[in-house]
């Protein structure tokens, strides 16, 4: 396989968008996974999907870079056209998805010898050999893939997926039982690539990664609900949140889910989370809990979590 050719600049008049797509959906079946999705994606960005399993993250990802074919709609990736030049887009995109998809019974080194080959990189030895050494995994070069820990087998799909010098990077849920300090050297790495230019695409299910990243988007059951930066969906929520603390707050909660004017209940620890889209009701509902002085209401600042949780509340699920 010859080694990917330079990809050629976007010709929407904006270099700088490497995903432009407009009405996307993709239907299996009777169940409508993507509905009519338009977004942009602009280079060198973090680019995260949130969203209930089974709401299209993944079919979303495969369709806007061209490993999946849309039933509607139309786009270019990297200045490709998604329906017509899927398998340049595949050239130059490198996707890792959630199931660790290398050979258990070769080493580090030789599984990533045999990935620069299979990409015929001009120096597979050296190619890996640097690749190891960026992601630190010098002392476990030539320990068996199969015999690594989640956190070092993840590190070494990353070091697959970068070999051949992609210009687009997939990270499908990359972190799940994954443990704290690797999560937070992958995304530090991660981060590393997208200042060199990089853009990534990456779903998640965790909320602190959500805020890594330059742009999110979330998407529920099909349907594009938000996107932008964390503090622009934060705003856009429109949420007035109030946090309370004090005695019996599993029964308080249970109460307040039922009321008018209240649109999110969650607890964090030992408070709950009390929000509404409309400030004025909000205040209405929580004034009779607030006055019996059993319990201490304090105003906050809505969280991202406070928001997808609300999101999710409103979302009914598209199964059957």
């Amino acid at each position: 396989m010859a080694a990917p050719s330079p990809a050629p600049a976007h010709d929407s008049g904006a270099p700088d968008v490497v995903i432009d797509v407009e009405g996307l959906s993709k239907s299996f079946g009777s169940r409508t996974v993507v509905r009519d999705l338009t977004m942009q994606v602009r280079r060198g960005l973090i680019y995260g999907f949130l969203g209930p399993n089974g709401s299209g993250k993944t079919t979303t990802i495969r369709m806007l870079c061209g490993l999946l074919t849309p039933d509607s709609g139309r786009g270019t990736c990297l200045g490709y056209d998604i329906l017509t030049q899927s398998a340049e887009i595949k050239r130059h995109v490198g996707y890792m998805t959630q199931r660790f998809s290398l050979y258990a019974d070769l080493t580090i080194r030789e599984n990533l010898e045999f990935v620069a080959r299979v990409y015929g990189l001009p120096h597979p030895r050296r190619a890996a050999r640097d690749a190891i050494a960026r992601l630190g995994l010098q002392n476990r070069a030539d320990q068996l893939a199969g015999e690594l820990s989640g956190g070092w087998k993840q590190r070494l799909a990353l070091g697959a997926c970068i070999l051949p010098s992609p210009q687009l990077l997939l990270l499908d849920e990359p972190t799940a039982g994954v443990d704290p300090k690797a999560r937070r050297d992958f995304w530090d790495e991660i981060h590393g690539l997208a200042h060199e230019g990089l853009t990534v695409l990456v779903s998640t299910h965790y909320m602190d990664e959500a805020e890594r990243c330059h742009e999110i988007a979330y998407i529920a059951y099909g349907d594009l609900l938000t996107h932008g930066t964390v503090a622009e969906v934060i705003a856009h929520a429109n949420l007035s949140t109030w946090t309370v603390t004090g005695p019996d707050l599993a029964e308080l909660g249970e109460k307040l889910k039922k009321t008018p004017g209240v649109d999110m209940v969650a607890t964090f620890g030992a408070a709950l989370h009390v929000a509404g889209r409309d400030a004025a009701k909000l205040e209405a509902a929580i004034a009779p809990y607030r006055q019996d002085g059993a319990r201490t209401w304090r105003p906050d600042e809505p969280t991202l979590e406070d928001v997808f949780i609300d999101l999710m509340g409103r979302s009914r699920d598209n199964f059957g």
